[in-house]
């Protein structure tokens, strides 16, 4: 695992870096093309997408602060930290946000564009998660099983020690997630708008719930025998459950 790819003068390129900004470009590409096929209006997508992906790193930077508080108030440079320090479920939210104003404000439909951008968020979830391999954070705890990582040295998880590879196999939910969601839409399994961004909350919050209980990296929170994600996820689910019943309803009446 090799995170350094070149160093100009200051400047070190990251592989971390290089995978989310391959995930942020294909999920923009193919969210345009995906919105062209479905007859979906995608004149707003560009500035839109730029807005969502900024509040989104802006709500995975906080979210990781309110986790890290104390850290914080000794050393606020972590808040200029580019290359650690971000949360997915901060980014997430943040992200809805965004997305929330900026339809308000241009008198889009939210539900509908949810729906078209919400797989391309898996998608680009996949591709960070392979950058987070690459930079060793998100590690896994140590395991004795054949498929355990073993770090270098300069990594961001614990050196010569074998970890479950949560990034892999997180990187391979989103992956799968991304499809089966591009299905439920092409299956025309979706009733209702905001339907399929319901369906990725399901998914992901459960996805997410499970896999903490194989992270090594405690450290970003716990409340209880929970952590910090675990929370968010149980959270997320239940406020799902409940929009899909609320959704639900007001299409049977309309």
């Amino acid at each position: 695992m090799y995170n350094d790819l070149f160093t100009i003068g200051p400047f070190t390129a990251h592989t971390y870096g290089l995978f989310y900004v391959i995930g942020i470009i294909s999920a923009f590409f193919v969210t345009e093309k995906r919105g062209k096929k479905l007859g979906i209006d995608i004149s707003h997508l560009e500035p839109m997408a730029i807005f969502f992906v900024i509040t989104g790193f802006i709500g995975a930077k906080l979210l990781y602060c309110i986790t890290r508080f104390q850290e914080v108030l000794q050393d606020p440079a972590i808040l200029f930290d580019l290359v650690s320090g971000w949360v997915v479920y901060g980014g997430i939210l943040g992200g809805l946000l965004g997305g929330y104003l900026y339809c308000k404000k241009y008198h889009l439909n939210f539900l509908e564009q949810v729906d078209l951008i919400i797989p391309s968020v898996a998608l680009a979830q996949g591709f960070g998660r392979l950058g987070c391999f690459f930079a060793g954070c998100c590690y896994g705890v140590e395991t004795h099983l054949p498929i355990g990582l073993v770090f270098p040295e300069g990594s961001l998880a614990p050196a010569g020690i074998p970890l479950f590879p949560t990034q892999l196999i997180s990187s391979a939910f989103d992956f799968l997630l991304f499809f089966v969601l591009i299905w439920l839409v092409k299956e025309k399994k979706n009733t209702f708008h905001g339907e399929v961004g319901l369906w990725y909350l399901f998914a992901y919050s459960i996805g997410r719930f499970i896999i903490e209980y194989f992270r090594g990296d405690l450290v970003r929170g716990e409340i209880g025998s929970f952590s910090t994600s675990q929370i968010i996820s149980l959270l997320l689910f239940a406020s799902a459950l409940i929009l899909w019943f609320i959704l639900k309803k007001r299409e049977e009446r309309d």
